[in-house]
């Protein structure tokens, strides 16, 4: 099969390739995924998970990209609740072999059906993104109806999300970001936009949940930003500054079925649009990775338009 690999970790862009792999072994509750479609996050070169196993052990080369949408092609040992030829979207694990690529070999309980209405260019643009921004919201920051959220990036592939979902909640929501998402944060929910770029981030106020994305200065000077009683919940970095009386929390995302289900239902209704950004053939997933190319919303990459292909 064709897949894109990552072999050296100081070669950055220059290390990544499309090259010819071995087909994908079904462990024990595993399911093999013909993918369809793929996103992947621009930080993973600098994962551990991207260039060592759960060991500590050198598994190059490997497979970048974590989101996922195909088709069910084969079954392990013992994988139960869902069938061959269902299709299906979720995410890959962190230290095994990723979605960039032909076929995946992905935990069952990692994955999701994926209604047939769904597109699975759409669908690959859900789990990471759909995933991070719940649990960030409610498991984490624990956001009720009629508290006010500040998220920054609301632009991008979470924070779009995270605003969607924040205003369902009932939530007043502050988005962040650069002049040019100013019209796109707004037209998503926002209540307030916040131009990082010419305006000072104290100007945003107070609010009870602040969902960062970026890190850095930004993450540091939003600690003050947090309400008494509050949450700065953040996916960049372990957090150096605490709120005064808030709790600061950094969580990396868990794959959940159920919620996945959930984010799809909302999908087909209408509740909850991804935006999705630029859409790449496999072959030019590497050139998707390169530093400073920013494009609105969640980049995916389509590996297949049809759910054959022999075992290769």
């Amino acid at each position: 099969m064709q897949a894109i690999t990552v072999r050296d970790r100081d070669a950055g862009l220059a290390g990544i390739s499309l090259t010819d792999m071995p087909y994908p072994h079904a462990a024990e509750n595993d399911v093999i995924v013909r993918v369809h479609a793929a996103g992947f996050t621009p930080g993973e070169l600098d994962w551990p998970g991207t260039w060592t196993d759960r060991a500590g052990r050198d598994r190059t080369p490997s497979v970048p990209g974590h989101d996922l949408s195909g088709v069910v092609a084969e079954l392990g040992y013992g994988t139960t609740g869902l069938r061959v030829g269902q299709r299906v979207f979720g995410l890959a694990d962190w230290t095994r072999n990723g979605s960039l690529a032909e076929y995946a070999a992905v935990e069952a309980r990692n994955l999701a059906p994926l209604p047939a209405d769904i597109d699975h260019t759409l669908a690959a643009a859900l789990p990471i993104s759909g995933l991070t921004a719940w649990q960030g919201l409610f498991d984490h920051g624990r956001l009720t109806t009629g508290q006010t959220v500040l998220i920054h990036g609301a632009a991008g592939g979470v924070g779009s999300i995270a605003v969607q979902l924040a205003r369902e909640a009932g939530a007043r929501v502050i988005g962040t970001g650069r002049s040019a998402d100013r019209d796109r944060a707004l037209a998503l929910g926002v209540d307030t936009f916040l131009d990082l770029q010419t305006e000072e981030l104290e100007d945003a106020g107070e609010a009870d949940v602040v969902f960062d994305v970026i890190g850095g200065d930004i993450l540091d000077r939003s600690a003050a930003l947090v309400r008494a009683g509050g949450t700065l919940v953040t996916i960049a970095m372990p957090p150096k500054v605490q709120p005064k009386e808030g709790r600061a929390i950094f969580f990396v995302v868990e794959p959940d079925r159920a919620r996945l289900t959930d984010l799809a239902a909302r999908l087909r209704d209408g509740r909850l649009k991804p935006v999705v950004g630029a859409v790449r053939p496999l072959a030019e997933a590497p050139a998707a990775f390169a530093p400073g190319k920013r494009t609105p919303g969640k980049t995916i990459i389509r590996v297949t338009q049809d759910g054959t292909g022999d075992r290769s």
